[in-house]
């Protein structure tokens, strides 16, 4: 019957009042003639939309963006930050489709699996877009047996989320991931990636940040001494792992409204995630008579504290914060985890005196068990990875970069005329520049103004020009001008390409 009424206030709705009278005269007893009155109806809609012209909406799809010259210098400069340090570590890289088998991608994520991106069956391979990096790299190491390896990859990833283009958060992004697959002592890999975050988030002075790392054995012994029943060790993580982009009340409500957590062991699960610290807070945790009875914490908390020792020893000790709120949702982690967050980065109306930042850049941790998800004899490669959110940073940059000039492009020489009839002499001079590996260009008109010359090496930020006329070819010389001191100089037009280089190197 509800389905009825629901046809019936359709009709309603388009003004039908012939066939509603029709459809209630019946007084419900023939539903299906009312089925083929209202699918009648709806064929006819779609015949009626098809034949109208429909107006073009000129935009680019929800969560995506398109980025002018400037912001893509801003993003090559983040993009060689990171890299230059992946290289510095000893990474090699790699590349992987940007679509996988439906299958490869489901049950990697918990929650999160509902914003993968589906694409329509083509009659073949259900097919979807990849979601991260790091499910795809551990298909790669199981398709291709690999047991050992240092990469790095540099792709986009496509999610259905709810976009927020001021925070940085897309459906379409860039993930920067470096990762080390292999059998090695516990806690030196891991350590050593969060050297990495801390050298390139330092390097690219985006300001105070964070590094907070946490270990999903002790996550998994802190709800079982806090009661949290097995079954809902997952879900309940998902929930904790909101806490740094919303309120722990908030997160306390999902946990006993939505699943079905009683409110005693949330309140004690709401006592841990807010501790934060060192050393002295493992120290604190070994003590702790609940904690001691579960086998998951203790080994959790035994590699935090050589984690922690190790950070030192890495002198990044000072942006580690040892924090039980850090939960990252994903499915397959398995040891330690961190998030850096920048500090004080878009901070959400606060409750009580309580801050929540939304200014995570960088994520990742321990995923033992994801590949041999992949392998016939479920043969496993203990990996550890992080991920940098580069969109996340571009937003930052690009805000720092509104107001200064920023270079589009790498020319360092204009090749100028200061009379008519020389272009020819112009295309020669560029040629040999080419040819000698100098970065130059010329006006593609056949007589440009000088004025309009000098005045694009200015406005485009090129440091010389070289200008060429009639006197000059008569001596064989040219004349080299430095566009910000407007200094000039002569030099012989034979060895112009070994002048300019000395003179480049200089700068």
């Amino acid at each position: 019957m509800a389905l009825t009424w629901t046809k019936l206030s359709y009709l309603r709705q388009l003004g039908h009042s012939k066939i509603l009278t029709r459809c209630v005269s019946t007084q419900f007893t023939d539903i299906p003639q009312i089925d083929e009155e209202v699918a009648k109806l709806l064929a006819l809609k779609a015949k009626i939309q098809d034949a109208q012209p429909q107006k073009f909406v000129l935009k680019v799809p929800k969560g995506t963006r398109d980025y002018n010259p400037k912001q893509m210098a801003i993003r090559e400069k983040v993009f060689k930050t990171v890299i230059e340090c992946f290289k510095r570590h000893g990474a090699e890289t790699i590349d992987t489709p940007v679509f996988e088998l439906k299958d490869t991608l489901t049950g990697k994520y918990g929650e999160d699996s509902k914003l993968i991106y589906d694409l329509k069956d083509q009659g073949g391979e259900i097919l979807s877009l990849r979601y991260d990096l790091t499910v795809p790299f551990a298909r790669y190491l199981a398709m291709g047996k690999i047991s050992n390896i240092k990469r790095y990859h540099i792709a986009k990833v496509y999610r259905r989320d709810n976009p927020a283009m001021t925070r940085g958060r897309y459906r379409e992004f860039y993930q920067c991931d470096f990762d080390i697959a292999g059998q090695y002592d516990p806690m030196i890999p891991d350590a050593e990636c969060i050297k990495i975050v801390y050298e390139i988030l330092d390097n690219l002075k985006l300001g105070e940040f964070v590094v907070k790392v946490n270990h999903r054995r002790i996550l998994d012994g802190m709800f079982e001494a806090c009661g949290v029943p097995d079954d809902k060790f997952r879900t309940i993580c998902s929930s904790v792992d909101k806490l740094d982009k919303t309120l722990w009340e908030d997160v306390r409500c999902e946990m006993i409204n939505e699943k079905g957590l009683d409110p005693d062991i949330a309140d004690k699960i709401g006592t841990f995630v807010k501790l934060r610290g060192g050393k002295e807070l493992v120290t604190q945790l070994c003590e702790d008579e609940n904690l001691k009875k579960s086998k998951a914490a203790m080994e959790g908390l035994t590699d935090m504290k050589l984690l922690l020792h190790y950070c030192e020893l890495f002198n990044v000790s000072d942006k580690v914060s040892f924090d039980l709120s850090l939960a990252r949702g994903l499915d397959y982690y398995t040891g330690v985890i961190y998030e850096a967050v920048l500090k004080g980065a878009e901070l959400i109306p606060t409750k009580d005196g309580e801050q929540v930042g939304v200014g995570s850049v960088a994520g990742g941790g321990r995923y033992d068990g994801l590949v041999g998800m992949f392998d016939p004899k479920g043969k496993k490669v203990p990996c550890v990875g992080v991920s940098i959110g580069v969109e996340r940073v571009f937003s930052i940059m690009e805000a720092k970069a509104a107001q200064e000039k920023v270079r589009t492009t790498e020319i360092d020489i204009l090749v100028a005329s200061a009379q008519k009839n020389l272009l020819e002499e112009r295309m020669k001079l560029c040629s040999e520049l080419w040819d000698g590996n100098i970065k130059a260009e010329m006006s593609y008109k056949k007589n440009p103004k000088m004025l309009n010359q000098l005045q694009h090496a200015e406005d485009s930020g090129i440091p010389f020009v070289v200008i060429i006329g009639e006197q000059e070819l008569k001596d064989g010389v040219v004349k080299i001008r430095n566009t910000l001191t407007r200094e000039e100089t002569m030099a012989p037009r034979a060895n112009i390409n070994e002048e300019l280089k000395r003179i480049l190197s200089a700068l």
